[in-house]
């Protein structure tokens, strides 16, 4: 689905057709992020399950993690993750997640790895199968550190790629790891009050470089995914300029929102009363995103991760 938020107006293409619409000179943003095996399924001492959502790493051995029973992983219990691997629990967070040790003989990327699992998003109800390991990862993923797919970015293919470079068309890869906090639904009635949970992110200056020299052409940004705009809209100075940059984000866009960073936004579509749709919202405005939606739904868009995308021109 194309829409156009200078007119209103609303189009259908397929994906393979974003080729012709992005101009020479212009940018795509990426978001390079990986996967990782972040969810660790074990038992408590009891025998009685438990499982550990690794979150964000704190150190070479700490994370900060979600977990499940909340109620029985208590500071000082431990989660048995395999032979070669068990999750130690250290301390409660302001927010209720974990910080917890891992502790292998192994490197801990490796027990990771070999006892970790894909965590899948909540509403694929089936456990994870190996052609996950790739299948929910973009072509261009390359650091490990995410615990969901930056999911526009899977419509792309390698071939597709080369074709947008061989055009003309720039691209900036951009750094953001994204956590367990995207799927959380924005449950109160006034959304200032929903609390982000913190994403490390980072610019380098070759992308800060290739940005600023698009805006000074007079050619369009155009970020992949809602996680791109997230951490351009984190780098990006008061003046409109790029810059090195990284640290750690919990910037929540939504309506009003004055964009200094992005021109076109490539997404998919997402859940009701997410952070996501919010941002969507602040791009393209409340009532022509609710316009769109309908009619996606009314074409029998598929929506979610491994479903259609958007463009907003």
């Amino acid at each position: 689905m194309i829409v156009h938020r200078d007119t209103g107006d609303i189009e259908h293409r397929t994906f393979r057709d974003l080729v012709d619409l992005i101009p020479p000179d212009d940018t795509i943003v990426l978001n390079t992020t990986r996967v990782f095996h972040a969810r660790l399924p074990g038992t408590r001492d009891s025998g009685a399950s438990a499982e550990v959502l690794l979150l964000k790493a704190l150190d070479d051995d700490t994370y900060e993690a979600m977990v499940h029973p909340g109620g029985k992983l208590k500071p000082g219990r431990r989660v048995h993750v395999g032979p070669d691997l068990d999750v130690e629990i250290l301390e409660t967070t302001e927010r209720r997640t974990r910080i917890v040790r891992l502790r292998s003989p192994l490197s801990i990327d490796i027990a990771i790895q070999r006892y970790g699992h894909v965590p899948l998003p909540p509403y694929i109800e089936r456990a994870d199968e190996p052609a996950d390991e790739e299948r929910y990862q973009t072509v261009y993923a390359d650091q490990a550190g995410s615990v969901a797919a930056p999911t526009a970015g899977l419509h792309f293919t390698t071939e597709m790629l080369d074709t947008l470079a061989a055009k003309g068309v720039h691209r900036a890869d951009v750094l953001l790891h994204v956590g367990a906090g995207t799927f959380k639904p924005v449950e109160v009635d006034d959304p200032a009050e929903h609390v982000m949970h913190e994403e490390s992110y980072s610019i380098s200056a070759a992308a800060a470089d290739q940005l600023n020299s698009t805006r000074e052409r007079g050619g369009a940004v155009w970020a992949v995914g809602t996680t791109s705009v997230r951490t351009l809209e984190s780098a990006v100075g008061n003046d409109g300029a790029f810059a090195e940059k990284s640290g750690d984000t919990k910037i929540f866009i939504r309506p009003p929102y004055r964009f200094k960073a992005v021109n076109h936004l490539i997404t998919n579509f997402h859940l009701p009363r997410s952070t996501l749709l919010m941002l969507v919202a602040a791009f393209a405005g409340h009532e022509l995103t609710m316009r769109a939606y309908k009619e996606a739904i009314s074409r029998e868009y598929r929506f979610y991760s491994y479903g259609d995308a958007m463009l907003l021109l």
